[in-house]
């Protein structure tokens, strides 16, 4: 019993750590851009503003950019609600 219970929190430990380089991985790749090239980009019909944070965080935020969306930021769910923009929409998502 003791051994199982071993391997079950070493594995969680390995998945947790994992999930953590990958993500890391994921957003280390990503472009990223100022505050003043957003600025240059508002006004753009094409610019989509994302806020991703949690839901916790936003609604303590008083700093919003005016016209970004919500969004979920499970990335399990990115494509669905990326989708339902088109794909010639340029996406910032913060």
């Amino acid at each position: 019993m003791k051994k199982t219970i071993s391997v079950v929190i070493t594995l969680s430990v390995a998945l947790t750590l994992l999930a953590a380089c990958s993500l890391n991985a994921v957003s280390e790749s990503a472009p990223r851009i100022t505050k003043e090239e957003l600025k240059s980009m508002l006004g753009n019909a094409k610019l989509i503003i994302v806020d991703v944070r949690r839901s916790k965080d936003w609604n303590s935020s008083e700093y919003k950019i005016k016209g970004a969306v919500r969004a979920d930021p499970d990335p399990s769910k990115v494509e669905s609600w990326a989708s339902s923009y088109g794909r010639d929409k340029i996406f910032v998502v913060y």
